[in-house]
């Protein structure tokens, strides 16, 4: 049997049952991580000393003491602060980066257990939709080496769909989970922006920013939202709302009659494969024989969702990576003489092109003369599109939509063409906008066997039901 292709729940089985020890399994992992990475580059710092975590781990299954994710791998994004990994953000400007302390995430997890691999491979400070922003080289599609595993989180969805980690952390400010998750054939969800505590997440887009869990299956990612969900009095957006059991609530019957789903038209249009829509089509078909009440509804102001969130998203992010200047932390030019200098040529040097792209288009339109323009604009097309969502789900639970317009796109094919690199996007940054959660499920393999998923929305914090009904799917239809 080979442990490292078992899900998430199946291994937490083994181990409770002794069946297999923390530290065998952990030494294994780490030997697939060094192996694989070596071709996928997943990881940018692999964690060899977390063996002597797995040792502690043992010592509480020998004495009945065990925690829910006990011994149990698990993978990092790059810009997740932790105390004993560097935190890069796959930048120059934070190499060997040391966080003096654990995002809230991470000493949830570290408390539930689970041994913490390594931190992955991400787009410089999570700009980018294909991973090929990194400043130390690209992540690898684990399906086709040639191809991209899609972005910001690319190196924690591969790592997962690699069996490199039984699960991984990412974070989603434009679909930065559900889309390299559906490029790599696993389940991504970004949670209710609130659900999860920010604390420790290198700052984005403030306002779009979300921690979410990467899993082989929706069981999986109902046991990692479970650890990392809750209120933090750290985080001032974070939601007081009590966490329910995700797991325990999958098994909960569906009662088909009275579940509405959603099927926009503005999601189904001109630029989707037509592999990707026949097998959603078929889905969205099934549902309705089986009883579940189909119709189709509109998302007016959906086109405007990728111009109005890269006007938000780089004004945040410029006012963001203003903190990265060469003064008190991180990468400082050796070639400056003055002060001024030191902030210029600390940033030209330290920050990819993508990044000073993203600031400089930020900047530009929170600037005196064209804030009105952009920003305050932008600002009341994105209360457009969350009463599109908030009308929609007044008359439908869910929502179903592709999660994105194609399979993974070659490396280099984008590269060169940025308006086609963001509409990779297309489909998934209206739910930052709106706040609310999305799910990426694997459903099928294009002609040449490549993955692709189905996006599920549901309205804000009801995750539980998101997880329910995505688990439905997966056990009915996706099995064959």
């Amino acid at each position: 049997m080979d442990i490292n292709c078992l899900s998430l729940h199946q291994i937490k089985e083994l181990l409770k049952k002794r069946e297999i020890s923390p530290v065998e399994l952990v030494r294994k992992q780490l030997e697939i991580i060094h192996d694989k990475n070596k071709i996928l580059n997943a990881f940018l710092y692999i964690n060899d000393s977390c063996l002597e975590q797995a040792k502690q781990s043992e010592q509480r299954y020998i004495s009945g003491e065990f925690r829910e994710l006990d011994g149990i791998p698990v993978a990092i994004k790059d810009n997740i602060c932790t105390i004993d990994q560097p935190t890069t953000c796959a930048s120059r400007i934070l190499e060997d980066y040391m966080s003096p302390f654990d995002a809230h995430v991470i000493e949830k997890i570290r408390n539930s257990g689970a041994i913490l691999v390594g931190k992955t491979n991400m787009d410089e400070f999570a700009f980018g939709s294909s991973t090929e922003n990194s400043a130390y080289g690209p992540a690898l599609n684990p399906y086709d080496t040639t191809r991209v595993p899609g972005g910001s989180s690319g190196g924690s969805a591969v790592s997962v769909a690699a069996n490199m980690a039984f699960g991984a952390l990412g974070s989603d400010t434009g679909g930065s989970i559900r889309q390299p998750a559906s490029f790599c054939g696993v389940v991504g969800l970004k949670p209710t922006y609130g659900r999860v505590s920010r604390y420790g997440l290198v700052a984005f887009g403030s306002s779009l920013d979300q921690i979410g869990p990467f899993a082989r299956n929706v069981r999986d990612a109902s046991i990692i939202m479970r650890m990392i969900a809750g209120h933090d009095a750290h985080d001032s957006t974070s939601c007081t709302i009590p966490v329910p059991d995700y797991e325990k609530e999958l098994e909960k019957p569906l009662d088909k009659k009275n579940i509405r789903i959603g099927i926009p038209d503005e999601y189904f249009g001109q630029g989707l494969s037509k592999e990707i829509k026949d097998k959603i089509d078929g889905i969205i078909k099934r549902l309705a024989s089986d009883g579940f009440n189909v119709e189709r509804i509109r998302l007016p102001h959906t086109n405007y969702g990728i111009p109005t969130y890269y006007i938000i998203g780089t004004a945040e992010a410029s006012t963001n990576l203003a903190r990265f200047d060469g003064v008190k932390f991180g990468y400082r030019s050796k070639h400056a003489k003055t002060v001024f200098d030191v902030y210029t040529n600390s940033r030209g040097e330290g920050f990819g092109n993508e990044t000073k792209k993203r600031i400089i288009l930020g900047t530009f339109v929170l600037s005196a003369g064209y804030y009105d323009a952009y920003y305050l604009k932008a600002q009341k097309v994105r209360s457009l599109i969350i009463k599109d969502f908030q009308q929609a789900f007044q008359s439908v639970d869910f929502i179903i939509t592709p999660t994105t317009p194609e399979t993974a796109f070659k490396i280099g094919e984008k590269a060169k063409n940025p308006l086609a690199m963001y509409l990779s996007d297309v489909f998934t940054v209206n739910a930052n906008l709106a706040g609310i959660p999305g799910l990426n499920l694997p459903v099928g393999f294009s002609s040449d066997k490549l993955p692709f998923g189905m996006q599920i929305l549901a309205p804000a914090f009801k995750e539980s039901e998101l997880l329910g009904f995505a688990y439905y799917i997966e056990q009915n239809y996706t099995k064959e």
